[in-house]
Order: C-alpha cells, then structure tokens, then sequence
C-alpha cells in the first residue's frame, strides 16, 4: 500500500513563495503535483520521472520548480512569484505500475495513488 503525504502549504501574499513536500516518493515511480481549486477540473502542475526529467503546466512555469529526493522517497514543489490565481488544493500523485518512470505524464487520469492536498492560498 502506498502513502503519500503532503506538507508545507498555507497562506502567502502575492508574489511570496512556497515548498511543497510529499513523502513516500518512491523513485521508480512517475510523480505528480496537481492542483484543485474550487468549481475547476483538477489539473496538471508538474511532473518528474525517475531520472529526474520534469515537465510543466504552461501557467507555472519559470516559477515553480519540481524535484524528488531518491534517498528520502520525498517529492518537492518550489514555488516562487505566486500569484492568486495559484490558490488551490495541490495534491501530489505516484503512478505505481512502474519499475523505471521514464515519462511522467500531466494528465491525472494516469496516476493510482493520491496524497490527502494541502491548501496553498495567495492573496493579493
């Protein structure tokens, strides 16, 4: 049974930054950040395979950076400039059914294994 769980959300003005953690990252799985905010479709932030290789929504990229640590199963999401429109239930994903994740895609329909959200808000 994989757990995963989220920490480091909150509350900041605009333009503030926050770390996203996400334990029980395995490295052979595909990991995801997604995000939910209210009355929207949960959508893709950003992805990492096992190697390392990210990929990006277009609305985060230049200001969140997404990386995993393989020795302590975390998964992080830096995010730097937020702006109000980043507030959001942000939840990190694994998909499982892999020995070597080489292509981490941003669709959530691909990922078995969802953590719990933490609440990012931003003010203005």
């Amino acid at each position: 049974q994989v757990q995963l769980v989220e920490s480091g959300g909150g509350s900041v003005q605009a333009g503030g930054s926050l770390r996203l953690s996400c334990a029980g990252a395995a490295y052979t799985y595909c990991m995801g950040w997604f995000r939910q905010a209210p009355g929207k479709e949960r959508e893709g932030v950003a992805s990492i395979n096992s190697g390392g290789g990210t990929g990006y929504a277009d609305s985060v990229k230049g200001r969140f950076t997404i990386s995993r640590d393989n020795a302590k199963n975390t998964l992080y999401l830096q995010m730097n400039n937020l702006k109000p429109e980043d507030t959001a239930m942000y939840y990190c994903a694994a998909d499982t059914e892999t020995t070597w994740c080489y292509l981490a895609p941003l669709r959530p329909t691909e990922y078995n294994y969802w953590g719990q959200g933490t609440q990012v808000t931003v003010s203005s």
